[in-house]
């Protein structure tokens, strides 16, 4: 894992990645959305989706939601 980015993303290697150097990293983000309690939903822009965790069990799984579903949702909740 590498310091964060100025925009907030921290850059990690995808376990998806292989041993020949050819690496995929995901940049995380807290979500603008999320209080300051510590309950906290981050999400990574990838292509053609955006993915979703939970900060409290980032080990665990990512919901992959397609971008125009995302958008659709972002424009539900804001309004």
């Amino acid at each position: 894992m590498t310091a964060p980015e100025p925009d907030g993303i921290v850059w990690h290697t995808s376990s998806y990645s292989g041993t020949n150097g050819n690496c995929v990293e995901v940049g995380w983000r807290t979500s603008s959305y999320s209080g300051t309690n510590g309950d906290c939903v981050e999400v990574a822009p990838a292509p053609g989706r955006v993915l979703v965790r939970d900060s409290k069990d980032r080990t665990g799984p990512a919901l992959t939601v397609p971008t125009p579903t995302w958008d659709a949702f972002l424009r539900s909740v804001t309004g």
